[in-house]
């Protein structure tokens, strides 16, 4: 499945079959958030909050895709993802874009 940004794909011609979208809640224990809390103090990279965003990213686009292929779309354009902080240590993670069916032209 293509998933892409952009409004188009070179060269194919996109059938529209509906929005889709896809969301990862995730958190971190309070261990972690211990240390995160510790180690901005210093400043620097906080691994652990790096991994937790990363996997939700992934996470999501598996979702997004699973979505879009429900709806018997092929590809999704015009993707966007963003995160929002739903209460400290608690992170959303989002993606949505339009489902489409793409035939070569």
């Amino acid at each position: 499945m293509i998933i892409t940004t952009t409004e188009s794909v070179a060269g194919h011609k996109a059938d529209y079959v509906g929005v889709v979208w896809a969301t990862s809640v995730r958190s971190r224990h309070l261990g972690h958030d211990l240390y995160a809390m510790l180690k901005s103090l210093k400043g620097g990279d906080i691994r652990s909050y790096e991994n937790l965003t990363d996997n939700a990213r992934a996470d999501v686009l598996k979702k997004l895709e699973s979505n879009a292929k429900a709806q018997g779309a092929n590809a999704v354009l015009s993707m966007r993802m963003g995160t929002t902080a739903i209460m400290p240590g608690m992170v959303e993670v989002y993606a949505y874009g339009t489902a489409v069916k793409l035939k070569k032209s």
